[in-house]
Protein backbone atom coordinates (compact mmCIF):
# COMPACT_ATOMS: atom_id res chain seq x y z
CA UNK A 1 0.00 0.00 0.00
CA UNK A 2 1.11 3.23 -0.55
CA UNK A 3 0.12 7.11 0.37
CA UNK A 4 0.49 9.77 -1.82
CA UNK A 5 2.46 12.85 -0.69
CA UNK A 6 3.39 16.01 -2.30
CA UNK A 7 6.68 16.89 -2.15
CA UNK A 8 8.71 19.79 -3.52
CA UNK A 9 12.35 19.42 -4.18
CA UNK A 10 14.78 22.97 -4.59
CA UNK A 11 17.95 20.63 -4.42
CA UNK A 12 19.52 18.77 -7.14
CA UNK A 13 19.35 15.94 -5.23
CA UNK A 14 16.96 13.25 -6.65
CA UNK A 15 13.35 12.46 -4.48
CA UNK A 16 14.10 10.77 -1.84
CA UNK A 17 13.67 6.93 -2.32
CA UNK A 18 13.47 3.26 -1.15
CA UNK A 19 16.62 1.67 -1.85
CA UNK A 20 15.55 -2.03 -1.88
CA UNK A 21 12.19 -4.06 -2.00
CA UNK A 22 12.07 -4.28 2.06
CA UNK A 23 13.33 -1.19 3.02
CA UNK A 24 11.52 1.63 5.11
CA UNK A 25 13.18 4.20 5.41
CA UNK A 26 13.52 6.49 2.36
CA UNK A 27 17.59 8.20 2.36
CA UNK A 28 17.44 12.32 3.02
CA UNK A 29 20.37 14.21 1.52
CA UNK A 30 22.08 17.15 2.37
CA UNK A 31 21.30 20.70 0.38
CA UNK A 32 24.38 22.57 1.06
CA UNK A 33 26.18 25.71 -0.50
CA UNK A 34 29.57 24.26 1.08
CA UNK A 35 30.47 21.51 3.58
CA UNK A 36 30.29 21.28 7.01
CA UNK A 37 32.81 19.94 8.96
CA UNK A 38 31.59 18.86 12.77
CA UNK A 39 34.07 18.73 15.60
CA UNK A 40 33.59 16.03 17.47
CA UNK A 41 30.34 16.09 20.25
CA UNK A 42 29.74 19.22 17.83
CA UNK A 43 26.00 19.20 16.71
CA UNK A 44 24.40 21.31 13.72
CA UNK A 45 21.35 21.78 11.72
CA UNK A 46 21.48 20.44 8.20
CA UNK A 47 19.12 21.23 5.58
CA UNK A 48 17.76 18.91 3.16
CA UNK A 49 15.98 21.28 0.17
CA UNK A 50 12.58 19.03 0.60
CA UNK A 51 9.58 20.17 1.26
CA UNK A 52 6.65 17.51 1.95
CA UNK A 53 2.62 17.68 2.64
CA UNK A 54 1.94 14.98 4.89
CA UNK A 55 -1.51 13.56 4.96
CA UNK A 56 -3.69 14.47 8.03
CA UNK A 57 -3.41 11.38 10.39
CA UNK A 58 0.24 10.62 9.29
CA UNK A 59 3.29 11.88 10.59
CA UNK A 60 7.17 11.26 8.76
CA UNK A 61 9.98 9.87 11.43
CA UNK A 62 13.41 11.08 10.61
CA UNK A 63 15.85 8.41 11.90
CA UNK A 64 19.76 8.09 12.03
CA UNK A 65 21.30 6.26 9.54
CA UNK A 66 23.10 3.02 10.69
CA UNK A 67 25.67 3.05 7.94
CA UNK A 68 26.93 6.84 9.48
CA UNK A 69 26.69 6.22 12.74
CA UNK A 70 29.01 3.22 12.50
CA UNK A 71 31.27 4.86 9.99
CA UNK A 72 31.78 8.27 10.83
CA UNK A 73 30.00 8.25 14.26
CA UNK A 74 27.32 10.95 12.82
CA UNK A 75 24.05 10.18 14.06
CA UNK A 76 21.00 12.34 14.56
CA UNK A 77 19.59 13.95 17.55
CA UNK A 78 15.84 14.35 19.00
CA UNK A 79 15.69 10.89 17.10
CA UNK A 80 13.06 9.56 15.91
CA UNK A 81 12.17 13.56 15.12
CA UNK A 82 8.61 14.00 13.88
CA UNK A 83 7.01 15.89 10.83
CA UNK A 84 3.95 16.48 12.05
CA UNK A 85 1.05 16.57 8.99
CA UNK A 86 0.69 20.61 9.23
CA UNK A 87 4.37 21.23 8.60
CA UNK A 88 5.03 22.67 5.50
CA UNK A 89 8.54 23.88 6.43
CA UNK A 90 12.14 22.61 4.71
CA UNK A 91 13.03 18.71 6.32
CA UNK A 92 16.31 19.69 8.14
CA UNK A 93 18.33 17.17 10.17
CA UNK A 94 19.62 17.52 13.75
CA UNK A 95 23.41 16.11 12.76
CA UNK A 96 25.59 15.19 15.91
CA UNK A 97 29.26 13.85 15.71
CA UNK A 98 30.11 11.36 18.35
CA UNK A 99 33.36 10.22 17.35
CA UNK A 100 36.79 11.19 18.08
CA UNK A 101 37.61 13.17 14.83
CA UNK A 102 36.26 15.85 13.10
CA UNK A 103 33.54 14.52 10.49
CA UNK A 104 32.84 16.62 6.77
CA UNK A 105 29.44 16.70 5.69
CA UNK A 106 29.08 17.73 1.70
CA UNK A 107 26.36 18.54 -0.56
CA UNK A 108 24.37 15.07 -1.42
CA UNK A 109 25.83 12.82 1.13
CA UNK A 110 23.00 10.61 2.60
CA UNK A 111 22.68 12.48 6.11
CA UNK A 112 19.01 10.78 7.57
CA UNK A 113 16.20 8.70 6.32
CA UNK A 114 12.22 9.07 6.44
CA UNK A 115 9.52 6.72 7.27
CA UNK A 116 6.06 7.83 6.86
CA UNK A 117 3.66 6.49 10.26
CA UNK A 118 0.07 6.52 10.64
CA UNK A 119 -0.89 8.47 14.00
CA UNK A 120 -3.95 7.26 16.44
CA UNK A 121 -4.80 10.49 18.34
CA UNK A 122 -5.80 10.12 22.06
CA UNK A 123 -9.24 10.18 23.57
CA UNK A 124 -8.20 10.67 27.11
CA UNK A 125 -10.80 8.73 29.95
CA UNK A 126 -9.75 10.28 33.09
CA UNK A 127 -9.80 7.56 36.11
CA UNK A 128 -8.97 7.18 40.07
CA UNK A 129 -6.80 4.41 39.32
CA UNK A 130 -5.53 2.30 36.88
CA UNK A 131 -5.47 -1.40 36.20
CA UNK A 132 -2.84 -3.40 38.46
CA UNK A 133 -0.05 -5.55 36.62
CA UNK A 134 2.80 -7.40 37.22
CA UNK A 135 4.65 -4.91 36.34
CA UNK A 136 3.37 -2.14 38.13
CA UNK A 137 5.66 1.27 38.36
CA UNK A 138 8.72 -0.99 37.51
CA UNK A 139 10.96 0.59 35.03
CA UNK A 140 14.85 1.82 34.25
CA UNK A 141 15.70 -1.56 34.19
CA UNK A 142 13.84 -2.89 37.19
CA UNK A 143 14.39 -6.39 35.40
CA UNK A 144 17.88 -6.55 35.72
CA UNK A 145 21.05 -6.24 33.31
CA UNK A 146 20.57 -9.75 31.81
Amino acid sequence: MSVSVKIVNTSPNALPEYATSGASGMDLRAHLTENITLAPLERTLVPTGIFIEIPEGYEVQVRPRSGLAIKQGLTCLNTPGTIDADYRGEIKVILINLSAEPQVVQSGDRIAQIVLQKVERIGWVPAQELETTDRAAGGFGHTGKQ
